[in-house]
Order: structure tokens, then sequence, then C-alpha cells
């Protein structure tokens, strides 16, 4: 028996190995400092929890429709018409075990081999994995730092072939923070309208962590005319700290939300009953909780920033939302660690990292562009400033 060739064309995810180590390292008495997880520090919203405790002692411990229960589906509709002016009836309304599971229906449920995949890079981790894995072939599109970590709609143009199947959208962007404003995506827009066989996925996870008065919109909002042709995707995970409960949704065509309802139907049926309750009490309760906590993200953002940018060799750009900086480090390439490693990659800088200052980020190859590195600010301020303070030390020790 052998892994099926499918298996082979992808490989595991390098944030989770990362956060595996680091769990590690901690377990052993290592004093390390992990900024490699996508995830909120916060915890989960006490009147989401108790919506979830009552689920369970009102029975609701069966299974559900597969795709989500009425009383979801019908919370999602009201927060893409309220967050997003987006009309999505409950058949067009898909819920799933998370974000990438959402990804993973969309994709399997679509591609053929030989379609293609537009994936702007730097990319989150999983998007050319689950391209790979559905039999498509990921197009990659670099879009450095000098043009904000965001697709040109020239590239765009550019990428676009006949066998163009989807265009991946992430705003803001994990793992740059980058966002695109309404401006931007009519730009955007505008390319894709000239080219109808192409389908946009729009992965908005990180909606409502935005800094600055940043006003978030996405695609099908601001050119309606790709609306029958836009998956928009979201979730639980990051602006409700339930990366736990694995809540994903999407709004899009009602044939596409079937199509990804019978991948589900023979793969992980239902949802968490429970966790689809608190999803519940998470979309239609008090929503102001949501500005605090992006206010406080933006806060460790200015942190993050200010100190990494005194660090020799580092470029930080300053991220629109996410709670992600992605810096460019190719001021460090070349150099060597005062054991005498050149330092010859991205990894090789994180390696050091890890080893010599007991940080943890992730290297910027896993993502698309290096030399680079993602460090994840969603953790506590303290925590942040020894971080940057030991990074700015590991920097000073190179030669």
């Amino acid at each position: 028996m052998q892994p099926s060739a499918a298996l082979n064309r992808i490989k595991p995810s390098p944030t989770l190995a990362i956060t595996s180590r680091v769990q590690e390292m901690k377990r052993a008495g290592i004093d390390v400092i992990g900024l490699g997880a996508g995830e909120p520090d916060f915890d989960t919203p006490d009147f989401i929890k108790e919506a979830a405790i009552k689920a369970i002692r009102d029975g609701q411990t069966k299974y559900t429709n597969v795709d989500g229960t009425p009383e979801l589906k019908e919370a999602i509709a009201l927060k893409f018409k309220r967050d997003n002016a987006l009309d999505y009836s409950p058949a067009q309304i898909s819920v799933n075990s998370g974000g990438k599971h959402t990804l993973f229906n969309a994709m399997m449920a679509t591609l053929d081999p030989g379609d293609e995949v537009i994936v702007p890079a730097p990319y989150w981790v999983s998007y050319p994995d689950v391209v790979l894995v559905a039999g498509g072939t990921p197009v990659f599109v670099a879009a450095g730092a000098d043009q904000g970590y965001k697709l040109r709609p020239d590239q765009l143009e550019a990428a676009i072939t006949p066998v163009t199947k989807w265009v991946i959208l992430n705003s803001p962007s994990n793992p740059t923070g980058a966002a695109y404003t309404a401006e931007e995506l009519r730009a955007i827009g505008a390319v894709l309208e000239r080219h109808p066989h192409v389908w946009i996925y729009a992965d908005d996870m990180y909606e409502h962590i935005v800094f600055d008065d940043f006003a978030f919109t996405t695609i099908a909002q601001v050119c309606p005319s790709l609306y029958d042709r836009t998956l928009t995707a979201n979730g639980c995970s990051k602006a409700y700290a339930m990366t736990g409960w694995r809540i994903g949704f999407a709004g899009g065509p009602a044939w596409l939300i079937k199509a990804m309802a019978k991948l589900q139907s023979q793969s992980t049926s239902n949802p968490c009953s429970i966790a689809q309750a608190a999803s519940v009490a998470a979309l239609t309760g008090d929503q102001a909780f949501l500005k605090d906590n992006a206010a406080l993200f933006q806060s460790r953002r200015d942190l993050v920033v200010s100190m990494l940018n005194q660090a020799t060799g580092i470029r930080c750009p300053r991220p629109e939302g996410a709670f992600y900086v992605y810096p460019d480090i190719s001021g460090l390439i070349g150099k060597a660690t005062p054991a005498g490693r050149t330092i010859a990659t991205d990894e090789d800088f994180v390696g050091y990292l890890l080893d010599d200052a007991r940080v943890a980020a992730v290297q910027g190859e896993a993502f698309g562009v290096s030399p680079a590195m993602r460090i994840s600010y969603a953790t506590s301020d303290d925590m942040l400033r020894e971080a940057c303070e030991r990074i700015q030390t590991a920097c000073a020790a190179l030669r």
C-alpha cells in the first residue's frame, strides 16, 4: 500500500508544523515565544459559550442538515446583508467545518485536471495545496512589498488563460495583512468582467480586523456584475475567536452550493451541531466587541512594526488588517550567525531565530515570496515586546 498520487502532490502545513514544534519546546520547559500561530489569543466571548452550553442542555446533539442548520444559514444571510450588502437565500449558503473546508469543497467540486487557479503570492499556505489535491494547477502571481502585497489588474490580465477556472482574492491577507480598497477591487473586477469563464473565490476571513479607518468591502459587493460567479467565503474563526469551533461558511450561486453539499454529504457530513448553535449567537449577538478587538490588534501592529523596523536588515511594511506582518529580510541574507552558519534563505533565518533567540516565526518560502517571514502578533504586548527585542538582538549579532 502506498499513498495516493493526489496525496503526494501536497505537503503538510508549515504553519501547523511550527506551532507543533513550539508546543513541544514549551512542554520540554524551553522559554520560547511562538509567533507562528494564526489564531487570536482572546477567549471566545461568554455569550457565545453560553449559547453552546444551552444547545447541549436543549439536546441539540444530533445530526443536522449536511451543510448547516436553517437557523445558522439564516444568521449567515443576515450577516452578509448587514456587513456586506449582499443578498443570499439559504439555498445559496454553505456551512463547513472551518474556512479550509470551504476552500476544499469549492475546489473539489469544480476543478478538473488541467484547470488553472490564479493564486496571488504571498498566499495562505493552503491555497496551492488544496488546488493540487483537487487536480488543478495553481498559477502564482508575485505581488511583492513594492506593490503593497496586492495583485495588480495588469498582472491578473496576463495570468488569465482559456483554462483559468478561479482566481483567489484574500483581503485582508494571510500572511501580509494587506487589504484591497473598493477602488482596487473595482479595477480587478473590470479585468474579470472581460473573462466570464473565470470565477472568484473571495476569502474574507479577516474582514472585521482592519485598522486606521480602513473600509472593508468584498468584490461581489463593489462589482455586482460578478455576483453570479463569486463565492464569498468567511467564518467565525478569527473575528469571533472561535478557531477551535471549526465553522466556516460561504455565499454563492445555488448550483455551486448544492455541489459542495453533495461532496460534504460523502465526506465530513454536517459541522458540529453545538458549534453551529454557538455561531448563530456569534453572528446575531452584540457585535461591539469586534471593534474593541480590532483596536487592540491595531495597537499591537503599531508596536511590532515599529520594533521590527529598528532591527538591522529588516524592513516591515505596515498592514491594513488581519494580525500578521510580513517583513522583508533581504538585508540579512548572506550574513553569518555567531556560530558561523550562513543565512542563505529565509528558512535559515527563522531556524536561527528559533534555535538562538527562542522566537518562532514562519519562513516566507512557505507563502511564496522570499526572503521574508510571517509574524503573528496575536499575543500580549509584553510577549510581543520581548520577542521583538530578541529579534533585534539576533539581527545585531549577525556578521
